[in-house]
């Protein structure tokens, strides 16, 4: 499997533009095809050797960790090392040094000290997605990646995987250290690239999962699109157990999608709409289940949303397969239903399913068979969005909006706030094989600080991402991100101040 280097060296050549006082420079070209071979754009002239100068880092990407903040008499959760306690917590230069009751005394008199007061706030670990799209490189008008931590910090977050369906494709090492290298400019939130599976998302020759590891990839998948060769996605598993990998599925059989726009069902035939089966993502679940089990390596299903999967990936763990998952606050939260009046917020792939797959996520997500929740942020501009429904784009935004929606649901279906934490935090890390944020003494500062009494409606949010497509604009987000930290730096502190 060598790297075609005649096919990626001019995709990569046109990637590479100039980077200006921290600004992503790029000559123009069309809009491209993913899936064909990229033609390099035309040279442009190159400027004064004089001012070929590094690009010079954000402020966020520089900035010293603060030399000491104080959160006192705040309620600290972490139920990876079974804290709860209302307490202290003591940051220096970016570091968790003292946790506790009282563990401030003596320190807030310090010169160098700020200190906020946490009484009747949350802090919690900082969150990881382990599913986003930040659209960086080729489609900029939706997202980037500045853009994209940016709003992942403002919801919480302290890492953000990103999938790999960029224009080109992030299926050579460039790509991805293309992508790390942006996100090392801009600061905030880590970023860690998911990798291609295939060759351009084909689903055919393997990429060379090696080179994206040693680059920074912590997965690969052809997110968007079905590995649907039961041989490719056993020489696919084979491969990247070699580098502890997780394989994360899309699980679509595209011969049963093929044409269709949403769920299938009374609201698809009432509305007129091609329906999407539940059986196009359980069959593919179970056939990857059992090819993981033959060969013994790790396998991640992304975004389920049936029933049926939920059996399936369920029975799988009880019978010790290395197999983990995923659900999106959408469809734990959203019903079929809200396609009503064609409102392309809603169309999203996999679809929005029945109440009854919805029961059936939620419980569980409650007792641990969904192992994480990720955001599948996945923003459009209004020209996606804005047309007849079966010709929108699929997918909605999220990383905003995840904890404010979904910590409503804690208390109904067994589900409680230590489990929405795991489910945040801590799981999704252990998947994608990353130290999990943690408060504790010695622990590098990842922190998220909640009010959780605080409400805003969602069309009122202050929104850092560039795009606005989601159907919870009327909704009403109950748990007010204050600070978030990330790599011991303040990543978010919300408007007026944290305290």
């Amino acid at each position: 499997m060598a790297v075609e280097v005649e096919r990626s060296a001019p995709r990569v050549a046109g990637l590479l533009g100039l980077a200006f006082s921290g600004s992503w420079v790029r000559p123009p070209w069309p809009e491209l095809d993913p899936n064909t071979p990229f033609a390099a754009p035309a040279l442009h002239p190159w400027p004064n050797p004089a001012l070929l100068v590094c690009a010079v880092l954000s402020t966020a990407a520089v900035s010293a960790p603060p030399d000491l903040l104080i959160i006192r008499d705040v309620r600290a959760l972490d139920p990876s090392t079974n804290l709860d306690i209302q307490g202290d917590v003591v940051i220096e230069r970016g570091r968790i040094t003292r946790v506790g009751r009282g563990a401030a005394a003596g320190l807030a008199d310090s010169s160098v000290a700020r200190v906020i007061e946490g009484q009747g706030k949350l802090l919690l670990p900082a969150f990881v997605d382990m599913h986003a799209h930040l659209r960086e490189p080729g489609q900029e008008y939706k997202e980037d990646i500045r853009s994209g931590l940016a709003a992942a910090a403002a919801g919480g977050y302290a890492h953000v995987c990103v999938m790999p369906n960029t224009r080109p494709v992030n299926d050579t090492r460039a790509v991805t250290e293309l992508m790390k290298s942006r996100a090392a400019e801009v600061g905030g939130p880590s970023l860690h690239p998911i990798g291609a599976i295939t060759m351009g998302q084909h689903g055919k020759e393997l990429t060379e999962m090696a080179e994206l590891r040693e680059a920074g990839a912590v997965g690969v998948s052809d997110d968007g699109v079905c590995v649907m060769s039961a041989s490719v996605m056993r020489r696919a598993l084979e491969y990247a157990k070699n580098f502890d990998l997780p394989v994360i599925q899309h699980a679509e059989d595209h011969e049963l999608t093929a044409g269709a726009d949403m769920h299938e069902g009374a609201i698809s035939a009432k509305l007129g709409l091609r329906g999407w089966p539940r059986i196009a993502e359980d069959v593919i679940i179970a056939r990857d289940v059992i090819i993981a089990e033959y060969v013994k390596a790790r396998y991640h299903a992304a975004h389920i949303s049936t029933l049926g999967a939920v059996r399936i990936i369920r029975e799988a763990k009880s019978r010790g397969i290395d197999v983990s998952c995923e659900v999106t606050p959408h469809h734990l939260l959203l019903s079929h239903e809200a396609v009503l009046g064609y409102d392309t917020g809603c169309k999203v792939n996999p679809p929005l399913r029945e109440e009854a797959d919805i029961d059936a996520l939620r419980r569980a997500l409650a007792d641990g068979t969904i192992d994480a929740i990720a955001t599948d942020h996945a923003p459009h501009s209004s020209i996606e969005k804005d047309c007849e429904f079966s010709e929108a784009k699929p997918g909605m935004i999220g990383l905003e909006l995840c904890f404010g929606l979904l910590y409503k649901l804690v208390g109904q279906s067994g589900l409680t706030l230590a489990r929405l934490i795991d489910a945040l935090s801590t799981r999704p890390a252990r998947i994608i094989g990353i130290e999990a944020p943690r408060i504790r003494e010695g622990s590098l500062a990842e922190i998220v600080l909640i009010d959780p009494e605080a409400t805003i409606a969602v069309d009122r949010l202050p929104f850092k991402s560039k795009s606005r497509n989601t159907p919870f604009m009327k909704h009403e987000l109950k748990g007010k991100i204050m600070l978030t930290l990330a790599r011991g730096q303040v990543a978010f502190e919300a408007e007026g101040g944290a305290s």
